[in-house]
């Protein structure tokens, strides 16, 4: 689980960099980098965890979140794009 601290510093991080300031926090390249947090998070909790299947779907419905939102930043800013896929190490 992300803590209030770690999120802060996420979103003041990505804000400065993608956003308009650093606590833009509805800024959609801030989104997915703490969508990336919470979901690399999860990952221990699912290799101790098979058959937790109400959690898997909410990783999965996270996983699509963020999918969207970076097909979004693709489509509009291409550029933005790369720069957040190489930052966060999602693509290669």
């Amino acid at each position: 689980m992300i803590t209030v601290a770690e999120s802060k510093k996420i979103t003041a991080e990505f804000g400065k960099e993608f956003g308009s300031s650093e606590r833009d926090s509805g800024c959609t390249a801030v989104q997915v980098a703490l969508l990336t947090t919470r979901i690399s998070n999860l990952a221990p909790h699912f290799a101790a965890n098979k058959h937790d299947y109400s959690g898997n779907r909410g990783l999965l419905k996270m996983i699509g979140q963020r999918k969207k939102l970076l097909a979004y930043i693709a489509r509009t800013d291409a550029p933005k794009y790369q720069a957040l896929i190489k930052k966060l190490g999602l693509r290669k």
